[in-house]
């Protein structure tokens, strides 16, 4: 019979979870890129837009732009490569491989504990939960899925080892880990997930061998530490590599903005917070605003008496192991990213929760299981009850996938569901700004300035319209102000870019140049910012050095603006034939859906 087999039924229960999850996310197929990293990662980046060559390998090893990462930027550039500005392509392999984590997830469940009912359970929860829709609907968190994966599969390499230790074994560990850290630095837990998955279900650490599973030999808490020990320096290395890259990027808040009592207060609040939005996914949004110093005393207070409380419990239930080890899973490997060391202005954010809450769903699992295994009717409840949550995640996740379609959706659901959100206000701005609907933009700036007046982002983005309507003096004040509040190099470079356009503008070509040469010193690989010396170039009739510069400009991202400016710039120069290849190249890449986009880009004011 069909599911006479354990090994059948694991199979058709895998076939129903990848159906549900690609179901789910089949609308991200129609989905566009957003203004909120996806420039950064994907369609601003040269080397991505390489596609997977020797440079774009090289570049992805050494770079600590934005983070280390190259495994993720290799994936990127892959995608770039399949599917060039078809955001549809690059939304369809996140999706895969976050059906490929639901079905590693249920897999390794299944073979390490033998209980096919709950590993179902716990892989269907990872499957549909709301909170996860940040990690599989935002391109630019293809880290999030693409490193899971590799934790999974180190998980399912260290289960192989643990049945038969042995170096070859052993090393599988050691490759998929470090696969995993380059692809997002979160996976540093990895050595303390391991020693929890001794305790249960391996059941290596255990004092009485008649408890102990056949197939795992017992060891001392000592000895498998020291068996940890590789792993443990990987992590530390890794997380070194993370602090100087984050650093380089302008990406870590100083203590003079979010000092450490600050910090650990909202990180004490946000396991709360964390652990709500999983029984009742609700509000949820891409961004939720830091409360600094306005948390509430008492808050703390309750949350921290909560997680006391409930370690304390779970201790006292350890005879059920995978409570313990499941609460804790969800502790620890939230630490990276709980806050203590501040990246960006966030509280807290739902990609942060897709690896912690797997601890969470396998508690929740194993626990009601445990509940309703004692008669029939108990059972067939538990089954119904199942059925009727999944089914409610599954509907509440299919609407949440529906604000990622683009960016005025998702940062009007955003605004929609936060207060005081300067982050949000940008976003939405610079949305309306790329819809051509600059008008509507120019309120959320004034906003967003007003939420918070050292937002480096808000004043750039009041130049940016400033500039689009003449009023350059006032967009040159803006732009000033935005490059004095900040030393991220992404905000520093358009800013420096749009600066000497306005510069250009007003005639005064000397300050123009300067701030194109602090642009390029901050990022030399920005097409739009050689376009724009070749602008400025033209303008004081160097006529050669305006080829050179439009010519790097095309060879770092081939637009219709850059060939249409060398094509003048050319005739200029009496190089009539090259001016008329140059004008050619120009109209076909105009015919392009996908070019045009990319020249849309290339404007004279950059947005961020």
């Amino acid at each position: 019979m069909l599911f006479e087999s354990p090994e059948k039924r694991r199979f058709i229960l895998s076939l129903l979870l990848v159906v549900v999850v690609l179901s789910l996310y089949a609308q991200t197929n129609h989905f566009s890129f957003l203004n909120y990293d996806d420039g950064m990662y994907v369609i601003q980046n040269p080397h991505v837009r390489a596609g997977l060559t020797f440079e774009t390998f090289r570049w992805a090893i050494t770079s600590t732009y934005a983070n280390w990462h190259p495994l993720t930027w290799m994936s990127h550039a892959l995608d770039y490569q399949l599917f060039g500005l078809n955001a549809g392509g690059h939304h369809f392999v996140s999706v895969l491989f976050h059906a490929l984590n639901v079905i590693f997830l249920f897999g390794l469940l299944a073979r390490a504990t033998g209980r096919l009912g709950p590993s179902f359970v716990a892989a269907a929860l990872f499957a549909v939960h709301p909170l996860n829709v940040e990690s599989v609907a935002w391109i630019s968190e293809r880290k999030n899925v693409l490193s899971t994966t590799f934790l999974l599969l180190s998980l399912g390499a260290y289960g192989w080892y643990a049945r038969k230790p042995d170096v070859k074994r052993y090393l599988s560990v050691v490759i998929l880990f470090g696969l995993g850290l380059a692809s997002k630095s979160m996976l540093v837990t990895l050595p303390f997930i391991l020693l929890l998955l001794d305790y249960w279900p391996l059941r290596r650490l255990w004092k009485d061998p008649s408890e102990s599973v056949p197939e795992f030999s017992p060891r001392p808490f000592k000895s498998l530490v020291i068996e940890k020990l590789p792993l443990f320096l990987m992590s530390a290395a890794d997380c070194a590599v993370t602090l100087v890259a984050q650093g380089k990027a302008g990406a870590v808040t100083t203590f003079e903005r979010f000092p450490f009592s600050v910090r650990f207060a909202n990180a004490i609040y946000s396991y709360v917070a964390y652990l709500w939005k999983t029984v009742w996914p609700t509000h949820l949004a891409n961004v939720y605003p830091h409360p600094g110093s306005s948390l509430s005393f008492w808050r703390v207070i309750a949350a921290a008496a909560l997680l006391i409380v409930a370690t304390i419990v779970f201790f006292k239930l350890r005879s059920s192991r995978y409570l313990i080890v499941g609460w804790l899973y969800f502790l620890g490997t939230l630490i990276p990213v709980i806050g203590l060391v501040q990246v960006g202005d966030q509280a807290m954010a739902d990609r942060y929760a897709y690896v912690p809450l797997i601890g969470i769903f396998v508690m929740a699992a194993w626990a009601s299981a445990e509940i309703y295994a004692r008669s029939v009717a108990r059972s067939r409840l538990y089954s119904a009850a199942w059925v009727v949550i999944l089914f409610s995640l599954s509907y509440a996740t299919y609407l949440q996938i529906g604000y990622w379609r683009d960016s005025i959706s998702l940062w009007s659901h955003t605004l929609a569901e936060t207060q005081n959100n300067f982050v949000a206000e940008n976003g939405l701005g610079g949305a309306l700004i790329q819809a051509n609907r600059a008008d509507e933009a120019y309120p959320h700036f004034q906003r967003a300035s007003i939420i918070a007046p050292k937002d480096p982002l808000s004043h750039a983005d009041m130049g940016t319209y400033l500039h689009q309507h003449g009023r350059l003096s006032e967009a040159v004040t803006q732009y000033e102000m935005a490059v004095q509040l900040t030393s991220n190099p992404g905000v520093l470079v358009n800013t420096y870019t749009n600066l000497g356009s306005a510069y250009r503008q007003m005639g005064e070509f000397t300050k123009a140049q300067i701030s194109l040469n602090r642009a390029l010193q901050s990022d030399p690989s920005r097409f739009n910012v050689w376009l724009q010396q070749g602008n400025l170039k033209m303008d004081e009739g160097q006529v050669d050095e305006a080829i050179a510069d439009y010519s790097r400009s095309i060879e770092l991202q081939p637009t219709s603006q850059g060939y249409t400016q060398l094509g003048l710039a050319l005739d200029l120069a009496n190089r009539h034939s090259d001016a008329l290849a140059a004008q050619a190249e120009a109209q076909r890449l105009s015919n392009s859906r996908a070019a045009a986009e990319q020249a849309a880009r290339a404007m004279s004011v950059e947005r961020f």
